[in-house]
């Protein structure tokens, strides 16, 4: 786990300041004494008690001594009589009592904001809790008492304590591959398709050829969910969030304009339409258009208006580039999966499942800055999340425990994210969207995805230091099908909460119509 630039961005935000956030819940208050800075001397005398409801989780209930609560009163008092405006007496002469009487209200709801936030700051600074999200802290049920003690409890959600697996001499596999001349020229192909010239086709449809298309699935005869008008290119697979179109190519190479056949798709064992988990449903699919894109002819000027080529090979590579900075990616994620396959084999501790939902989001939100990163196109980035949203609970749990572990591994050996590495990664970014830089940094700022970037270099980094002590066996790259299917953001169920919309990472980038959802 956007802006009208890329909709891939338009993700729910994840929870990564969360330790910090237990000393600033309370400063909801409508309002707050800063400046009674004798309260912030001296602590306050807190019963604090820790239920542990399960690993990840802790029930906090906190109790405050009527004293404290006395004098934070008198002190907010005696700030106040001074300039008090009461009718009937100049400005700061109206009698304590009476101020006190006319302002109860008000200063009851100070004095109680002061002292929750002391009251948690001091918590903070006492337990070590490794939150991992916001507290679960409501200000308004708080009631300050007239006599006795001041008790209120809230939830925080926290890294489990674990024993540190052992993760040094690991024997681990590490993908390689030499890409061919053949291999990069038929990439160059593939993407030099945005630039050709389109043709309509009136005849039987070939692999690679763009058709537009109505889509419209049901079971037992009821519809379920309808695409109108969406163009794609001919692939292997049509992946869609919760199922798929096998042997999509195969269809289609059958049809042709104007051809309405029936085929099947499989929903996914974890889509949220529970009844049809796992099931087959019907597609009706009408062709619409076909066409056919004859690619450009690589000549000087075209090549220069390209990217500034001087010549084919120039433009081969920096297709090879792309394709080797891919391959980074594949040979990181095939090493993560075993290491990580490795040190979570004994964490048997469970996970709330709203805990999985809520960081559902940073899973989703951390894939897609990776693949962002790495160079993958769109199509590719919306089929990575299209299969996430497959087992998405699971593949959560999975993530967290190998954050856990990996954040801890971080700790122990100081292994930070400096300001170059962030800007590293965002000009990374900004090469693959087409864009600058600083205009990356201000979106991921203001969605609030640079702790999501955060994570992901330090996990990376974690990655790297168990690498460099395993024992390494270089083994070929395993094919990776995925790559070539296309992907669908839209529901076959017509369920899906979360959505990963499509999306133009550069100006030149085919526009892919949106599908519209009839449910």
């Amino acid at each position: 786990m956007t802006s009208s630039d890329s909709d891939i961005d338009d993700l729910p935000q994840d929870d990564t300041l969360a330790e910090e956030s237990l000393a600033e819940t309370a400063s909801d208050a409508d309002s707050t004494d800063e400046d009674s800075t004798d309260e912030q001397d001296q602590k306050l005398t807190l019963d604090v008690t820790i239920d542990e409801p399960s690993a990840c989780e802790r029930h906090i209930t906190v109790t405050v001594a009527r004293p404290d609560i006395e004098r934070y009163l008198d002190d907010a008092f005696g700030e106040l009589v001074p300039k008090a405006e009461v009718p009937g007496f100049r400005i700061g002469r109206a009698p304590r009592k009476l101020v006190e009487t006319r302002f109860k209200r008000e200063i009851g709801d100070q004095v109680k904001g002061s002292i929750l936030m002391d009251a948690m700051t001091q918590i903070s600074a006492d337990y070590d809790f490794s939150a991992i999200s916001e507290p679960d802290f409501d200000f308004d049920s708080i009631a300050m008492p007239d006599d006795g003690d001041l008790t209120f409890e809230f939830n925080v959600e926290v890294r489990p304590e674990f024993e540190m697996p052992e993760w040094k001499n690991l024997n681990l596999d590490r993908q390689q591959h030499e890409y061919s001349a053949d291999e990069v020229e038929e990439r160059a192909g593939e993407l030099l398709q945005q630039y050709g010239t389109v043709e309509a086709h009136d005849g039987q449809i070939e692999a690679t050829d763009l058709v537009t298309l109505n889509m419209t699935f049901s079971s037992d005869n009821k519809t379920l969910s309808t695409i109108e008008n969406h163009t794609c290119q001919v692939q292997p697979n049509c992946v869609l969030r919760d199922g798929e179109i096998k042997d999509f190519d195969k269809f289609l190479t059958k049809c042709k304009k104007g051809d309405k056949k029936k085929t099947a798709a499989t929903i996914s064992e974890n889509a949220e339409n529970e009844p049809l988990r796992g099931q087959t449903v019907d597609v009706e699919i009408e062709v619409l258009e076909v066409q056919r894109t004859k690619l450009p002819q690589l000549t000087e000027d075209f090549l220069d208006e390209l990217g500034g080529f001087s010549s084919t090979e120039d433009l081969h590579a920096v297709v090879r580039e792309e394709l080797e900075r891919q391959l980074r990616y594949h040979q990181q994620q095939h090493l993560r999966k075993q290491i990580t396959g490795l040190l979570t084999e004994a964490a048997s501790w469970e996970l709330p499942p709203a805990l999985l939902k809520r960081q559902s989001n940073r899973e989703m939100q951390r894939m897609i800055l990776e693949l962002q990163a790495s160079g993958f196109s769109d199509n590719d980035i919306r089929n990575h999340a299209n299969r996430l949203q497959h087992d998405l609970m699971g593949r959560t749990e999975t993530a967290l425990k190998e954050h856990f572990i990996l954040e801890k591994i971080a700790e122990d050996h100081s292994l930070e994210v400096s300001a170059e590495d962030i800007s590293k990664e965002i000009g990374m970014i900004a090469a693959q969207r087409n864009e600058s830089p600083r205009r990356v940094r201000a979106r991921l700022e203001k969605r609030g995805e640079m702790d999501a970037l955060q994570n992901q270099i330090v996990e990376r980094k974690a990655i790297d230091l168990i690498t460099e002590h395993a024992t390494i066996t270089d083994v070929p790259l395993e094919d990776t099908p995925q790559d070539k299917n296309h992907a669908i953001d839209h529901a076959i169920s017509g369920e899906s909460k979360v959505s990963i919309p499509d999306a133009k990472h550069s100006e030149a980038a085919e526009a892919i119509e949106e599908p519209t959802d009839y449910t």
